[in-house]
């Protein structure tokens, strides 16, 4: 069970039959405490999976930070508790190699990076190749994305997209973004060509699931019209024994 104070709507998903992922309807709000307990000691939850003593979990988030990238404007902008921060020039992924659309999340900060095009498929020695050392390296997907300094396209930056699908921006840019975000702080992309953020296993992608199909995975809601099917049911129910 998961509550909060302010109280928030908020549901489980079953990602798969072994993950289950909770989120709110919104974005937690600012100062909120959030408390999560399991009852599922002695529970089946499949065939080789039992449930086990949890200790209960409190936390409490801090400033809301989102930063939102717009790959037509070529701006990044970050705000705090809804309020705008500032508005940084970047440049995004060029054509063939789109930033990808949607909501990230940051996963974690580097402060060096070795980045290779062969990390991602570009044959060593191509037009496409590169192999850089990258600074101030904030990672927001597990497939090598992320929001770094790119002194090499600061003229880019700000008025074309030039990279290959990281966010670009100055040396003094990219350290500012990189002490002033955390882990787990929103980074959302709009109006690039890339397809969206997966919603699952490349990252924390969870915010693009649109509310009613993330209601659709809970075993939560069974019986109402965006509920699951008693065949998912089944499937998702763990079994007490």
């Amino acid at each position: 069970k998961v509550d909060s104070t302010p109280a928030v709507e908020g549901t489980w998903h079953w990602v798969d039959d072994k993950e289950l992922h909770y989120r709110p309807k919104e974005y937690w709000p600012t100062g909120a405490t959030i408390r999560a307990r399991s009852n599922l000691d002695g529970v089946k939850i499949s065939d080789r999976m039992w449930g086990g003593k949890v200790k209960p979990l409190k936390i409490t988030t801090g400033d809301q930070v989102i930063a939102v990238t717009d790959a037509a404007t070529h701006q990044l902008t970050l705000y705090r508790n809804g309020e705008e921060v500032r508005s940084i020039p970047v440049t995004t992924g060029k054509p063939g190699y789109e930033t990808r659309n949607g909501v990230k999340v940051v996963l974690g900060k580097e402060y060096f990076v070795r980045m290779r095009g062969t990390s991602i498929g570009i044959a060593e020695g191509s037009a496409d190749s590169y192999d850089l050392p990258v600074y101030y390296a904030t990672r927001v997907t597990w497939s090598g994305e992320y929001v770094h300094a790119a002194p090499w396209s600061v003229g880019s930056q700000g008025y074309a997209n030039v990279s290959h699908g990281c966010t670009g921006m100055s040396t003094a840019n990219a350290e500012w973004f990189f002490d002033n975000v955390r882990e787990g702080d929103v980074v959302k992309v709009i109006n690039s060509y890339g397809n969206t953020m997966e919603s699952f296993g490349n990252g924390f992608g969870d915010w693009n699931l649109p509310w009613k199909s993330w209601r659709n995975g809970s075993a939560l809601i069974a019986g109402t019209p965006d509920g699951p099917s008693p065949s998912e049911r089944a499937r998702l129910r763990p079994q007490s024994v």
